[in-house]
């Protein structure tokens, strides 16, 4: 499914949707976590969406772990991401300036 599309894309850009499509799902789930390009670039060391995910919970959000299992996160992490990215896709976006949702979230409760 996600082939097709990324054949328009280069490898640069394929990797910014897909990282803008992380932060959609993080904004849509009510985590207000933003990925830039030095933490997408961090995280690519480390192959696998599903081992990123694992990776950044157990280092950088560990306290959800004290109440959530990490695979129900991660499992609604990757389905929300997947439906972002074909979303994305699908209508032919183009890569643009990253929105950071987590700063959009923060003037929305107040924070």
């Amino acid at each position: 499914m996600f082939t097709a599309a990324l054949d328009q894309y280069s490898a640069d850009d394929a990797a910014d949707l897909h990282r803008n499509a992380y932060n959609a799902a993080f904004y849509e789930l009510g985590l207000s976590w933003y990925w830039d390009a030095n933490t997408g670039d961090d995280l690519a060391v480390i192959a696998g969406g599903r081992n990123r995910l694992q990776h950044y919970l157990e280092t950088c959000q560990a306290h959800l772990l004290k109440v959530y299992e990490a695979d129900f996160l991660i499992e609604a992490i990757q389905a929300a991401k997947a439906r972002c990215y074909e979303n994305m896709t699908a209508c032919g976006t183009r890569v643009t300036r990253p929105i950071n949702w987590a700063e959009i979230q923060r003037g929305e409760v107040g924070v």
